[in-house]
């Protein structure tokens, strides 16, 4: 007979304990522990549960094992395909996360009808909102899709029986949050639940070949609510990111087991919904003011695709005994490096002054490349000299001030040209090996003073 007992757990990150804590020793968090029921069944100590072997789990050579490249199947949006590494992968479990009202209802819908139109069954499961509420916002963003179906229901049971009445191609959960287990006593939303609704809906994927999409609730630190254990259950973990007073929205995946972790898709949210960003340099670059000092253009790599954004810089005098270094987009202490790099190679005296440095756009740029031009930013500002408009800077800065060569050059060069810019300062290990575009120049530098007197001539 199953024998019930009780236990108190984070749901935070998961941590059990038989006895309440105030603070949770996992993750030192306050107030998170909360009592849940437990049904265990009761089994001699040192008895295992074998399961009758068959040939599909025997183990093989790695030799033996052919390997198959995954299908695909493409949606109606380019940039939702690039971000998942080339489609939707049947019996993928993708989660998503995203502040509330930032669109992921929406864009999960408009996907739904793009795959409905391309003769895909799609089930979407709503456990926020009801079915004429969905139909609602299906009539605003004018889905009339014959193949798409929508059902309002949280409990765990009966959506897994509606599952294997349609059979459908792909099946969208909003949210995991409000699905519940009948078999775990705990409110719909804590960390069991969540762990086993997901474990649940991990079997159907993979042992009916159905690609499901889970919507997230995200924390006010920005990770996904409930266990971490969660983002390492899924194929992918994709999260939704914006301001939710601006109109553009920023696909990225954090975690994806069939495809590159640095891919950034790029929406606009109108009134007809999510509209695709086909170039997202020439928004990131709109609004730049001509002839202002600390203003550079940089090409980073996102993923596969170049995109040109605009680094800022603010450099005043300090009335505190410490300066102050804030930075927002790029790496804190990425930027007091490269200021230490400054004063010991250029002799710029920047430790009584405080930085502010930002990437325009409300873009996260965390690779090497962009070092060369935050360094000609700072030293812009402090100098009060404006850089060019038409100039764009690529390159890593090392601690003794070379400057040194950076991954895909021609492809950041191309997209420079492409959108007008007249001169490229890069690195000048990366001159050699490639074609260079028409209509630009391109200018190898090796040292940051040699940068600097390019960019602003002395």
């Amino acid at each position: 007979m199953a024998k019930k007992k009780t236990k108190f757990m984070c749901q935070s990150c998961g941590y059990e304990s038989p006895k309440w804590m105030g603070r949770c020793p996992g993750c030192n968090e306050w107030n998170t522990m909360v009592e849940e029921v437990e049904v265990t069944n009761q089994r001699p100590r040192g008895a295992f549960v074998h399961s009758s072997p068959s040939s599909s789990n025997k183990a093989a050579p790695i030799t033996s094992i052919e390997s198959v490249q995954e299908p695909r199947v493409f949606t109606g949006s380019k940039e939702l395909n690039r971000v998942l590494g080339g489609g939707v992968v049947p019996g993928s479990l993708v989660l998503i996360g995203g502040d509330p009202g930032i669109g992921k209802s929406t864009l999960l819908l408009q996907v739904s009808a793009q795959l409905a139109e391309r003769n895909q069954k799609v089930l979407y499961i709503s456990g926020e909102e009801s079915i004429k509420q969905t139909k609602l916002r299906a009539d605003r963003l004018n889905i009339k899709a014959e193949e798409l179906y929508v059902y309002s229901e949280t409990s765990l049971e009966l959506i897994s029986g509606t599952i294997d009445k349609m059979a459908p191609n792909l099946v969208i959960i909003d949210s995991i949050q409000t699905i519940f287990h009948p078999e775990v006593t705990s409110a719909p939303g804590s960390v069991s639940q969540v762990r086993e609704c997901t474990a649940e809906l991990m079997r159907i994927a993979k042992t009916k070949g159905i690609a499901i999409f889970i919507v997230g609730h995200v924390t006010k630190e920005g990770s996904i609510a409930g266990p971490r254990m969660l983002e390492h259950m899924v194929d992918t973990v994709l999260y939704f990111e914006g301001e939710r007073h601006h109109s553009y929205r920023i696909l990225r995946a954090v975690k994806n087991r069939f495809g590159s972790t640095n891919e950034m898709g790029i929406f606009e949210m109108k009134e007809t919904g999510l509209e695709e960003v086909e170039n997202p340099s020439e928004i990131f670059l709109e609004e730049r003011s001509q002839g202002a000092s600390g203003s550079t253009v940089v090409a980073s790599m996102e993923g596969t695709r170049p995109v040109l954004v605009e680094l800022q810089a603010l450099i005043s005098p300090s009335s505190f005994g410490n300066p102050r270094r804030m930075a927002t987009g790029m790496d804190h202490n990425r930027v007091s490096l490269l200021m230490a790099v400054l004063e010991k190679r250029v002799g710029m005296l920047l430790q009584n002054q405080d930085a502010y440095l930002k990437v325009a756009g409300g873009v996260k740029l965390n690779e090497p490349a962009i070092d060369l031009a935050m360094v000609i930013s700072i030293a812009s500002s402090f100098r009060d000299q404006p850089t060019k408009a038409t100039d764009c800077i690529i390159g890593e800065v090392g601690l003794t001030g070379e400057v040194r060569r950076v991954s895909r050059i021609e492809q950041r060069v191309h997209e420079a040209a492409k959108l007008g810019f007249r001169r490229a300062i890069i690195p000048a290990n990366n001159l050699d090996g490639w074609k260079k575009p028409e209509g630009i120049e391109v200018i190898g530098v090796s040292h940051v003073g040699e940068a600097l007197k390019t960019a602003l001539g002395g």
